[in-house]
């Protein structure tokens, strides 16, 4: 079996937040009434199984809702169980996605004694963060999570930070991008905004347009270009280089196949992906079901084939040895489910990639001879050794 890395849900989609445009938290109702807290039960046998295919790199991500919530020794249960289970020269990487607003001494203590890393929500400076990402008091957050990304850099707790792009901040890359450099945000990951508006049946207004994100494309990296690419490290801009220095990608947007990643619920369902939680995706249920069958299933084994799957305008386009259609998420849907089409942000990439490749071309080449340096996290910082001094 081809590894796979377990995006775990241990909160559901419970959060200590109500941001406006999150799509998670409408499926709160699906799970019934009550707090979602994974169970003890859930979390053994989860980790014992992945611990026993005997890859000999794992990947736990644990994300939300808003994993915090669960508080720190269910993690301290869950590092202990890896190392119960795991075998000697196995490697563990933990890593979380959080709003960063219950960061504190003990939670970063133990985050770097036992390498996680983190990725903290923040949309930029406080008049962009604070216009969606508030508190259910409708309170902004920013000085909240400006107060957790600190605490990490006190406690050296690798971190980046995941802006999402919405109408009012991607029209201004220039002051995003000065925010970064400011605040030495130096690991960026870019998450364009797309939801459906259920009343209308079109965009949500806190989406942006392809055109937006193909123009903050653009001008963002001429900026990161111009800064210097060994001084930050973009992820969206840094698979691309990968692309072209290694022949690999290093985020499943643009891969061939949607195939690296198993979904597990704060109940033990398992789905595809993230962006496919529902009947249709359904893998079973990790306390019914050994996780490798749940990994090799057919409902699995479909989902990964239908990334290939491409439009008409997808075969025949110049760039698609580089984007592979894009997510399936944000392809044209039709009835059932399937995705099908070109993407959503199709012209967006479009331009991008007629912008940037080919000095993205030449700086693989400087990369490749050494002018150039790339900027990468060290893997055994962020990784926990079974059997070694971890």
């Amino acid at each position: 079996m081809r590894p796979f890395t377990l995006l775990i849900k241990p909160s559901g989609s419970d959060c200590n937040i109500n941001c406006r445009y999150c799509f998670y938290k409408a499926r709160a109702s699906e799970f019934g009434s009550g707090a979602q807290r994974m169970s003890d039960e859930v979390l053994e046998k989860l980790v014992r199984d992945y611990m026993e295919t005997g890859f000999s790199v794992l990947g736990f991500a644990w994300q939300g809702g808003e994993p915090t919530l669960m508080g720190v020794d269910f993690f301290r249960k869950a590092v202990e169980l890896q190392k119960r289970y795991g075998r000697a020269g196995q490697q563990v990487s933990n890593t979380m996605q959080t709003n960063g607003v219950l960061l504190d001494e003990g939670w970063c203590e133990f985050l770097h004694a036992n390498k996680f890393l983190l990725g903290i929500s923040i949309d930029g400076p406080k008049e962009f963060h604070d216009v969606y990402r508030l508190d259910h008091s409708g309170v902004g957050t920013y000085e909240r999570v400006m107060r957790g990304i600190q605490m990490c850099k006190k406690h050296e707790v690798e971190f980046s930070v995941l802006m999402l792009l919405n109408d009012r901040n991607v029209g201004r890359p220039e002051r995003l991008f000065d925010f970064l450099v400011e605040n030495d945000l130096t690991y960026v990951q870019l998450i364009p905004c797309i939801e459906r508006d259920p009343a209308t049946g079109g965009a949500a207004d806190f989406s942006i347009s392809p055109g937006q994100y193909g123009d903050f494309l653009c001008k963002l990296f001429d900026l990161w270009l111009e800064y210097g690419p060994e001084k930050m490290n973009v992820r969206e801009f840094d698979s691309l280089l990968t692309h072209y220095v290694l022949g690999n990608h290093t985020i499943c947007t643009y891969s061939r196949q949607c195939a690296g990643f198993v979904v597990v619920e704060h109940n033990g369902d398992a789905f595809c992906c993230e962006f496919f939680v529902g009947p249709a995706w359904r893998l079973g249920n990790v306390l019914d079901s050994p996780l490798v069958e749940l990994a090799a299933s057919e409902v699995k084994r479909a989902f990964a084939r239908d990334k290939q799957q491409l439009c008409d305008r997808c075969v025949v386009c110049s760039h698609l040895d580089i984007c592979r259609g894009g997510c399936m998420k944000d392809r044209v849907r039709l009835e059932g489910g399937r995705p099908e089409g070109p993407s959503y942000f199709c012209e967006s990439y479009k331009q991008f990639f007629d912008h940037a490749v080919p000095r993205f071309k030449r700086l693989a080449g400087d990369v490749i001879s050494g002018k150039v340096g790339r900027r990468t996290r060290s893997a055994d910082r962020i990784r926990l050794e079974i059997g070694g001094e971890g």
